[in-house]
C-alpha cells in the first residue's frame, strides 16, 4: 500500500498527453526578427571607423610633358614621272603618299609641313600640329596640279624659307623626287648651302629603278599610252642622282634610292629613327582625402544603433 501510494503521488506530476501544435503556430515578432540588427549596425560602425582611420585617398595622375619638337617639311615630286608604274600595286606617286602618310602618323609632337613641286613649287600644307589636317592635304595631292617639268632647287627653297624662321632644335626637310632639275629660277645645290647655312638638314630620297621606267599619259583618242621622243623611242625616266646626293652632304643629311614600296617604306622608317623627338614626361599624383565621409556614416550607424538599443529593442532586466 506504501509503495502504490507513493508512486500514484509521483505520477500526478507528470504530462501524460504532451502536445506542443499550438506552441508552434505562435510566430516571432519583427522585433523579435531583427534583434540582430543593433549588433550589425555596431559592428559596421567599427568596421567604417578603422577604414576612416586608414584615410582613404583618391587620386589623379598629372603628367608633365617637355618635347624638344622637330619640324619637318616633306617635298614631294607631283612631275608626270611620277606616274611610271614600276611601283606596285598603282604606281610612284601613289606609293609614296601611301607611305609618307604612315611615317606621319609614327610621329609625335612634331609640326611637319608639305611642299608639293613640278614644274614650280607650292607649300600645300604649312607647318602644322594637326596631323589629320596634314593627311587630308596629302589625300589630294595629284599628278597634274602643278605644270610639268622638275623644279628641285624651288621646292627645296620653298621648305627651308618654312622652317628658317622656326624655334624647333632640329630643322628636316625629306625631299622625295624622281627626276632632274629642269625648271625654276634657283639650282638645287645652291638651295641646299642656303639651308646649311640655316643649320637645315636635307635627306633626298631617289624613286626608281635602275634604267627609269616608261612613263604613262593619257591620250584624248587612244586612252594610255606611253610617251616617246620624237623619233618614236620610247622615253623613260630619268634621275639625277649626283645632284641629290650632293644636296645631302652639303646639309649633313643622307641620300636612299627607292626601287619599289617596300625599299621606300623602309626608307621612311629608317629616317624616323634618326629623327626621333626627346620626351621627357614628369608624374605626380593629387590626391584627395575620402576618410570623412566614411567617418560621417560610421556615426550615423553608429548613433543610430544607440537609438534603438534604447527604444525598440531595449531590454529589461
Amino acid at each position: 500500500m506504501v509503495f502504490w501510494y507513493r508512486n500514484k503521488k509521483r505520477k500526478k506530476a507528470s504530462l501524460r498527453f504532451s502536445d506542443i501544435h499550438v506552441l508552434k503556430q505562435i510566430r516571432p515578432s519583427r522585433s523579435l526578427k531583427a534583434r540582430h540588427l543593433v549588433f550589425i549596425l555596431k559592428a559596421a560602425a567599427i568596421a567604417l571607423i578603422i577604414l576612416a582611420l586608414a584615410r582613404p585617398q583618391s587620386g589623379k595622375r598629372i603628367r608633365d610633358i617637355n618635347t624638344h619638337g622637330i619640324d619637318i617639311m616633306l617635298a614631294v615630286d607631283v612631275s608626270g614621272s611620277m606616274q611610271a608604274e614600276d611601283f606596285k600595286p598603282n604606281n610612284r606617286l601613289y606609293a609614296a603618299k601611301q607611305v609618307v602618310a604612315d611615317f606621319i602618323k609614327e610621329r609625335q609632337s612634331d609640326q611637319i609641313g608639305m611642299v608639293i613641286f613640278a614644274g614650280r613649287a607650292f607649300t600645300q600644307c604649312p607647318l602644322t600640329s594637326d596631323y589629320g589636317i596634314l593627311l587630308s592635304f596629302l589625300e589630294n595631292v595629284q599628278i597634274g596640279m602643278v605644270e610639268d617639268g622638275t623644279a628641285i632647287g624651288m621646292a627645296l627653297t620653298n621648305c627651308v624659307n618654312r622652317l628658317k624662321d622656326v624655334k624647333a632644335k632640329s630643322r628636316i626637310v625629306i625631299l622625295l623626287t624622281d627626276g632632274q632639275n629642269n625648271r625654276g629660277e634657283i639650282d638645287p645645290l645652291t638651295a641646299a648651302r642656303i639651308g646649311q647655312s640655316l643649320g637645315i638638314k636635307v635627306y633626298t630620297i631617289g624613286v626608281g629603278k635602275e634604267g627609269g621606267a616608261p612613263i604613262p599619259i593619257n591620250d584624248p583618242f587612244f586612252g594610255k599610252v606611253y610617251a616617246r621622243g620624237p623619233d618614236g623611242r620610247l622615253l623613260l625616266t630619268q634621275m639625277d642622282e649626283e645632284t641629290l646626293k650632293e644636296i645631302a652632304r652639303i646639309t649633313g643629311g643622307q641620300y636612299f634610292r627607292a626601287v619599289d614600296k617596300d625599299s621606300l617604306q623602309k626608307i621612311y622608317q629608317q629616317i624616323d629613327k634618326l629623327e626621333k623627338t626627346k620626351i621627357e614626361i614628369k608624374q605626380y599624383m593629387e590626391y584627395t582625402e575620402l576618410f570623412q565621409y566614411v567617418l560621417v556614416m560610421a556615426l550615423f550607424l553608429l548613433t543610430l544603433s544607440i537609438l534603438l538599443e534604447n527604444t525598440r529593442f531595449r531590454t529589461i532586466p
